[in-house]
């Protein structure tokens, strides 16, 4: 049982001859009680301040209890997000190359029809202009020829016979030799043509030999058609 202020003021001593002086007792009992009273005190203090203490390191650790809670949820919350960038940045990275990869296989394919149909545009222009060179040299070769023809008929010996000063009686007679010059030498010159002419060529030549035929004083020139092949 523990001894309290009280208990010690209470108690009593029984006096016996020669013994302590009651007085000099009762004064250090009265110092005793105000020590033991002080150290009550401050103990009550302690006691108090101890279990604020305690109150305190209970809070305390219950707070560092909810902190390491927090930052394990803090930690799962970012590891979390940090997953799910790396998810989407993986994403968006294949999007990314399969549309990069798109993007270079149209243009391949885009180049590769230019490049055909550039190819196949030189063929045909390559073609045409082959063909148009071989129509040049016919229309060439066939104008040489009509006009070899005409100069023969120019430079002809029967116009200087009939360019020879002759009487008016011998009119009929000169008629008679340029109609027959001029109907042999383009009857020459329709067979030339019709030997190497199309159906419209011929066609020409022979509407050329009925109006020769039909007005021998007229010399006609013959030029091909440009635009037979």
């Amino acid at each position: 049982m523990s001894l309290t202020v009280d208990d010690i003021q209470n108690e009593k001593f029984a006096t016996k001859m020669r013994g302590y002086n009651v007085e000099e007792v009762n004064q250090f009992l009265d110092r005793i009680v105000a020590e033991f009273k002080t150290m009550t005190e401050k103990n009550h203090e302690l006691e108090e301040t101890v279990k604020g203490d305690q109150e305190k390191l209970q809070y305390f650790t219950e707070l560092k209890d909810s902190l390491n809670q927090s930052i394990l949820v803090a930690q799962e919350a970012a590891d979390k997000v940090k997953s799910n960038a790396q998810k989407e940045a993986d994403i968006t990275l294949r999007e990314a190359q399969k549309q990069a990869t798109d993007i270079v296989s149209e243009a391949n394919e885009k180049a590769n029809q230019l490049v055909h149909n550039a190819a196949e545009s030189t063929k045909r222009l390559t073609v045409q202009t082959n063909d148009l060179k071989k129509q040049t040299r016919v229309f060439r070769q066939r104008l040489q020829v009509m006009l070899e023809s005409q100069l023969a008929v120019v430079n002809s010996s029967d116009w200087d016979s009939l360019l020879q000063e002759a009487d008016a009686s011998s009119y009929d007679e000169i008629q008679k030799v340029l109609g027959k010059t001029l109907d042999n030498q383009g009857n020459q010159s329709v067979n030339s043509v019709s030997s190497s002419a199309t159906a419209p060529e011929k066609v020409v030549s022979e509407k050329v030999e009925n109006k020769v035929a039909a007005d021998p004083g007229e010399t006609v020139v013959i030029f091909p058609d440009s635009d037979q092949k």
